[in-house]
């Protein structure tokens, strides 16, 4: 699990976004997927694709850290589990774009502090370490803890 259940969001989610390209897991920062795009005044418009980064995430647009896990189940043989906040490969997705998170959704070998600048990495995990056009996405509030979680500011505008 990325998320503890440390969290305050309470007004800055979005609903209106479908994750169809590749499962994953609650707590990275899923991006906007710029190769089709719907209409911003529908909320189920399935062209309203984000997706996880996965390589050079410059000029690229973060939309939000996933707050569900997304699977790819054979839904004729099990149910998604509810109690797990899982989505279907597909299905729409739960944004978070202002509120604190604690994750471990940290890239490896990173050791972040309080204050410091918090940056979505290649993978749509945290950094600390900017550059090579990552995206500013909030501000880390605490170091890792013996488990690896850290509380973030998330502020994605």
């Amino acid at each position: 699990m990325a998320l503890k259940g440390d969290r305050n969001y309470n007004d800055f989610v979005d609903i209106s976004f479908f994750l169809s390209a590749a499962t994953g897991e609650r707590g990275g920062v899923v991006i906007h997927d710029t190769t089709v795009s719907g209409s911003g005044a529908a909320m189920d418009d399935a062209n309203q694709l984000v997706m996880i980064p996965t390589g050079v995430i410059s000029g690229k647009y973060p939309a939000g850290v996933l707050l569900n896990d997304v699977v790819n189940l054979d839904l004729t043989r099990q149910h998604i589990n509810q109690h797990k906040d899982e989505v279907q490969l597909g299905g729409k997705v739960t944004l978070l774009r202002k509120g604190t998170i604690v994750t471990n959704s940290i890239t490896s070998g990173q050791t972040p502090g309080p204050g410091q600048v918090a940056y979505a990495d290649t993978d749509g995990k945290f950094t600390p370490t900017g550059g090579s056009g990552k995206p500013t996405v909030g501000r880390f509030l605490s170091k890792m803890d013996a488990d690896g979680y850290a509380k973030i500011d998330v502020n994605i505008e």
